[in-house]
């Protein structure tokens, strides 16, 4: 383990992240839409936040996220689609951290379910790349 002491935050992070998301989207958060993308951002910046409260370090934390995001899509494996949108979403919640590290976790849930409204639907023919700071989903819900 390269941060034992990233340990605790990461598992508070994702057992807060799956009340969030049940709190605003029930079990939705568990299906391919807007709400499973609200959910990878969210579980990606409160990694990063809570770890930054132990080094204060953004690039550090940010590779820790990734890191252990990676892994869980590794080891749960989806189909195709389903696994570039959650690696993607995630992604959006590394960025969303890098760009307001001192914002509270309030204000970013909130910035996050905005973002939500906005998820853009994709398929196989999607240009991901041309939405690197968007939430994006499968499913409509």
């Amino acid at each position: 383990m390269s941060h034992p002491l990233f340990i605790v935050p990461t598992i508070r992070a994702t057992k807060d992240c799956i009340r969030i998301s049940t709190d605003n989207y029930g079990r939705l958060h568990h299906k391919n839409g807007p709400a499973n993308a609200f959910r990878h951002a969210l579980w990606n910046y409160l990694i990063a936040k809570r770890c930054f409260h132990v080094r204060r370090n953004v690039d550090s934390v940010l590779g820790w996220a990734k890191k252990i995001t990676d892994w869980h899509e590794h080891a749960f494996p989806n189909a195709e689609l389903a696994k570039k949108m959650d690696f993607h979403n995630n992604a959006v919640g590394r960025l969303v951290f890098r760009e307001n590290p001192e914002k509270t976790e309030r204000e970013i849930i909130e910035l996050l379910k905005s973002m939500t409204l906005v998820s853009v639907k994709v398929d196989s023919n999607t240009d991901f790349e041309s939405l690197i700071t968007q939430l994006i989903h499968i499913l409509d819900q």
